[in-house]
């Protein structure tokens, strides 16, 4: 029985409001790329199901706010680029505007614990102010449950 689970945030910066013409892509893929997490191996748990519930006002600017729990990083990475969620990154640029990076944290969690916005938030803003270490860590430098700094997937020696 897995004892960790990896929990990510990503944020992206709105070009305009959802409901604004601008987003209407955006909002439409929504709903279907949040369906196809759900139903992708190794997926746990999603923090919202409707797009508008992920927006959180910082700085002035409109965040959308996607927080979820993986089983392992290769589940998380096979999902976020192999599967059609990869080709929404390509268009990314039409509905958001640059974020500042990393726009992306991950941190393991107890196995059954549901992150909350504050929480990644917190994360994010730890990995961008302290750099990757085992309380957060980006897409490129990663540590295992037990704070490892892994390489390609593998303990460093």
């Amino acid at each position: 029985m897995e004892t960790h689970q990896l929990a990510q945030v990503n944020v992206s910066v709105a070009r305009a409001p959802l409901d604004d013409p601008t987003m209407r892509g955006f909002v439409f893929a929504f709903t279907g790329t949040a369906d196809l997490a759900a139903r992708s191996p190794g997926f746990v748990w999603h923090l919202r199901a409707e797009p508008g519930d992920e927006t959180v006002t910082r700085d002035g600017q409109l965040l959308v706010v996607n927080v979820s729990v993986w089983r392992d990083y290769a589940s998380l990475h096979e999902f976020v680029y192999r599967s059609t969620h990869g080709q929404l990154l390509l268009r990314r640029q039409k509905w958001f505007v640059p974020t500042p990076q990393p726009s992306t944290a991950l941190w393991w969690v107890a196995a059954g614990t549901r992150p909350t916005t504050d929480e990644a938030l917190g994360r994010l803003d730890h990995l961008r102010a302290h750099g990757p270490s085992p309380v957060a860590f980006s897409l490129r430098r990663q540590f295992d449950a037990s704070g490892r700094a892994l390489r390609h997937g593998q303990p460093v020696s």
